[in-house]
């Protein structure tokens, strides 16, 4: 064994490795101390994909039916992450389908994509299980990105990743879930905009397979890939002298770890020292979704990756504390471990200032997100009864009313604006709802869903507006009857725990809440999606009436 693959598995056992219960975390991200403690992102951030571009670091994320899609973060440490922007900003132009006027891509949309860059310019490759494979590219990770370019390949694949050689060469490796979940190596054509259809070869088929990667190391392609077997679900890897196969060396980098919901979708990552991480999932119909956790990776002599602490059998497990990666510098840039670019031509700066989730302070900053951008609207929205501003510090939000395209149905209400719901000790969203322009039939306030939903608010019956709760499959259940300045404007407010158990409150004033009984909700998974929060209103009788939301706050609090 070389001295680097001693020194990394030493460090690995001289970091806190002790057992914890999936999803019972205290602390989670940057801990402060030079450490970091897993999960770094405790919020619904599936089928991640990601890339190191001059010192920073980006992530994209899977959005599905959410508007904008494909959401893109950036980071300098892989631990603290900032929003980027998002790859496509109007998801229109996948279907007619994720438009407010037909709701219709529940558990569809974008799925897993991965993004490179090359030669000056960002890459984005997804698919969609119905409509196909889509790619975009941008000079800036921040945008502008172009407008989708439909490749040809259409649907029944999935989790297609791109790679690109220095002579300027791309392929693309590609999984037909529809036959067998067959994997293929595709050439690109000149412009990276679709693949060639008579260029593909097989090097891969069945078992459940998803989540592809390609890489290039010390002149071996690595196809990483998961798939399904008795146990569960494991990362696997497999490699070859050229891009088109015959791979060989099938092996898992990682156990199945159902106990810490399956290590799945990611990527690996190269700090400034030198030592390589790999950004991933884990998910298994858990109400917070698919979190985010960084893995220390070690590389055996024989030149094969290990996700985790390796067991007596060379295969890796889950670490829940490690050191913080080291950041790059301009004046000492390390070398490119993984040749996924050619040489580097153009610099890609932050642009703005990062303003991290956990902020490097003596002691765990709370979180405020009360005016982020981490909010994106359930399907495309009607644009004429939508409109955000910024008032105060804060995200004010103006909806118009409209008929639902199923009476009283979350699911089928346009314009919600929805953000995740994060797995914390304690999460909490308050909004101040101007309620004094509700006419009859409408309803307005907050609400939880993934597939199963509730919601509370305000609803007008005549000229009388209650408090009403109501959850999917039961009928609507009314509190008080709103007189007086009660009847203009009310706060309304949501929290939850670790346990995921949603309670609702109310207040008149901002500052004193009533609990409202009997209203509590387990918040649950579905449509591939954790939890989310939504702004909301609807009218079941005409499109009249308007609601206006302030966002007092958004916590994901930290301990004190």
């Amino acid at each position: 064994m070389t001295k680097s693959f001693i020194l990394s598995i030493a460090l690995l056992f001289c970091v806190s490795l002790s057992a914890q219960e999936w999803g019972r975390w205290t602390m989670w991200g940057d801990t402060h101390d030079g450490y970091y403690q897993n999960p770094v992102i405790p919020a619904d951030f599936s089928d991640i994909d990601c890339i190191e571009h001059d010192g920073v670091y980006y992530m994209i994320s899977s959005t599905f039916q959410f508007q904008p899609g494909m959401i893109i973060m950036r980071s300098t440490d892989m631990v603290n992450w900032t929003l980027a922007g998002y790859a496509v900003k109007d998801i229109r132009q996948i279907s007619p389908a994720m438009n407010y006027d037909v709701m219709d891509r529940y558990g569809r949309g974008i799925w897993a994509g991965a993004i490179r860059w090359f030669r000056g310019r960002f890459y984005v490759y997804f698919g969609t299980p119905d409509e196909g494979y889509f790619m975009t590219s941008a000079e800036n990770a921040e945008g502008p990105w172009n407008d989708l370019t439909k490749m040809s390949i259409g649907g029944g694949w999935d989790d297609p990743c791109p790679f690109f050689d220095d002579l300027g060469n791309g392929y693309l490796v590609a999984t037909q879930f529809s036959d067998n979940y067959k994997t293929y190596v595709y050439s690109l054509n000149r412009n990276y905009t679709d693949v060639l259809p008579d260029s593909r070869r097989l090097i891969h088929e069945g078992a459940g397979r998803e989540a592809n990667k390609l890489y290039k190391r010390n002149g071996w392609f690595y196809h990483l890939y998961s798939e399904v077997n008795h146990e569960g679900r494991r990362l696997m890897i497999q490699r070859s002298r050229v891009a088109s196969g015959p791979y060989e060396g099938t092996r898992p980098m990682s156990e199945v770890q159902r106990q810490w919901h399956e290590p799945n979708q990611g990527g690996f990552l190269f700090d400034a020292e030198g030592r390589c991480f790999f950004l991933t999932h884990h998910g298994d119909g858990d109400w917070s979704g698919r979190i985010a956790s960084l893995l220390p990776v070690v590389w055996t002599d024989e030149g094969w990756p290990i996700i985790g602490q390796p067991n007596a059998q060379g295969i890796g497990e889950m670490v829940w504390r490690y050191p913080i990666p080291t950041v790059f510098h301009s004046e000492s840039r390390l070398k490119t471990f993984f040749t996924l670019q050619a040489p580097r031509t153009s610099s890609v700066g932050i642009g703005r200032r990062i303003q991290y989730w956990q902020r490097r302070e003596s002691k765990p900053a709370k979180v405020n997100t009360s005016a982020n951008d981490f909010w994106e609207w359930n399907y495309y929205p009607r644009e004429d009864k939508a409109k955000i501003t910024k008032h105060a510090g804060q995200m004010r939000v103006r909806l118009g009313a409209f008929l639902p395209l199923e009476r009283d149905n979350l699911l089928k209400v346009g314009n919600i604006l929805t953000t995740r719901s994060w797995r914390t000790p304690h999460s909490r969203v308050t909004v101040k709802v101007n309620i004094s322009q509700l006419v009859d039939g409408q309803r307005a306030g907050i609400c939880h869903f993934s597939g199963p939903w509730s919601m509370f608010g305000v609803e007008q019956a005549g000229s009388v507006r209650y408090l009403f709760f109501q959850t999917d499959g039961r009928s609507a259940h009314r509190l008080d009857a709103l007189q007086g300045q009660h009847a203009k404007q009310i706060y309304l407010r949501t929290e939850w725990g670790l346990d995921g158990m949603s309670r609702y409150s109310y207040s008149f004033d901002g500052r004193r809440y009533k609990a409202a009984d009997g209203c509590d909700y387990q918040l649950r998974w579905a449509n591939y999606r954790g939890d989310r929060v939504g702004l909301f209103t609807y009218n079941n009788f005409t499109d009249a009436g308007y609601a206006t939301f302030d966002v007092i706050e958004n916590r994901n609090d930290l301990p004190e």
